[in-house]
């Protein structure tokens, strides 16, 4: 089999990163900066990463022909998303390639009903839920917990798709026998009462070293991440803490390699509870880019490279809103919504990932870091502001950018 030409021309590490996406292209602009070439897997050369570098493997991640080639002479194997079949994955780690994190470690990320049981066996703070082998399995929890439950896909399901909110048995009973009828694996658990969302997102090395970013609060519309506040505001210090030692003893628990996120729920009574894992760069930790010492993607290629973890410590609060398809993609081109952005908010960090518009899409985010005296509510009011902007070509303050 022939050297990649990337791998020949260049002492520096290749790592190699499955997907297309966004993450991946973001990854890529981290590597560029330690003089590495990112080489990524993507099903099409127009896909968002391979418009940006020249080391670009198709094919798609459940062909195990494709993945041995993007491995070919690669440091580390890593994700910009969680849906390669595990057994692809095992017989990679049987060929000697450094996946990271390891089969055993991402299933958890893949396989929900996988994540609770084992949380729940590490004695991580979880909702009560239950496997669905049947219809009258499903009804007999919903009236076990006496009020509303969640319907999920075991795998596949992100933002907001596969999960499904039932408020009594009889709506329980409807939405399973729907998903069992064409064949889709489910679970169930109970409605979660919360006061809001948290992230905590960690990184560790096959060393062993961890390292945790501030506790951030996100903000979910029709089930996807629309606003990231970091800090989260008003979180108690020790609450803080528990998030961030929670998701670190996870991260060394399940032997995850690289950046870990965990998606928690604050409940109305002051708990914490495990929602979802992802074990890659991850929505919640894209304000880092701009307001940490250290962005998560760069941090991500340090623990698969076993690097030296970097400063995770906060600049400044920061505020990311991500640009999402407007459902009527705007007339007025995105460079001269940009322009009336720049020149109206010239602290905005905008993020674009040369994805097409489409609505609800993710195709981009805008961080505000704050100033010495700025507000978190303000800081808010602009991110939201700003990416809002760049999705409808709308200001919502009636602003007008030709006065």
């Amino acid at each position: 089999m022939s050297l990649n030409p990337y791998v020949a021309r260049s002492r520096q590490p290749v790592v190699a990163m499955i997907g297309g996406g966004q993450l991946a292209r973001m990854t890529a602009q981290a590597a560029i900066a330690l003089g590495q070439t990112l080489r990524v897997l993507a099903v099409r050369d127009d896909e968002s990463a391979a418009q940006v570098t020249p080391d670009v493997v198709l094919g798609s991640h459940t062909d195990l022909d494709a993945l041995r080639r993007v491995a070919e002479g690669a440091t580390a194997f890593t994700f910009d998303h969680e849906h390669v079949p595990t057994e692809l994955l095992e017989k990679l780690v049987a060929d000697g390639v450094n996946v990271l994190p390891p089969p055993e470690a991402l299933v958890h990320a893949q396989d929900k009903l996988v994540m609770r049981r084992r949380l729940s066996d590490l004695g991580a703070p979880v909702p009560r839920f239950s496997e669905v082998s049947s219809v009258d399995d499903a009804v007999a929890f919903a009236e076990t917990v006496g009020g509303p439950v969640v319907v999920k896909t075991v795998r596949g399901g992100y933002d907001g798709r596969g999960v499904v909110m039932a408020s009594d048995p009889d709506e329980t009973r409807t939405v399973v026998e729907r998903y069992l009828a064409d064949g889709v694996p489910v679970m169930i658990e109970e409605r979660v009462a919360m006061r809001r969302e948290l992230a905590a997102l960690v990184a560790r090395s096959p060393f062993g070293q961890g390292a945790a970013w501030p506790v951030v609060e996100t903000v979910q519309r029709d089930g996807i991440c629309v606003t990231v506040i970091a800090p989260a505001p008003d979180l108690s210090d020790e609450l803080g803490s528990a998030a961030s030692e929670l998701a670190l003893r996870i991260a060394s628990s399940l032997g995850v390699v690289g950046v870990l996120a965990v998606e928690l729920f604050e409940t109305t009574d002051g708990a914490l509870l495990v929602n979802e894992l992802a074990m890659r760069p991850h929505n919640s930790g894209h304000w880092t880019m701009d307001g940490a010492r250290t962005s998560q993607f760069e941090q991500h290629l340090r623990a698969v490279l076993d690097y030296p973890l970097g400063d995770t410590s906060a600049l400044a609060p920061t505020v990311m809103g991500n640009v999402l398809g407007a459902p009527e993609i705007p007339s007025m081109s995105m460079d001269e919504r940009v322009h009336h952005l720049f020149a109206r908010m010239p602290d905005a960090k905008v993020h674009l990932y040369g994805k097409e518009e489409r609505p609800g899409r993710k195709i981009g985010h805008v961080n505000i870091v704050g100033g010495a005296s700025e507000t978190v509510a303000s800081l808010r009011e602009r991110a939201e502001r700003a990416a809002h902007w760049l999705s409808h070509a709308q200001w919502t303050d009636g602003w007008d950018e030709h006065a």
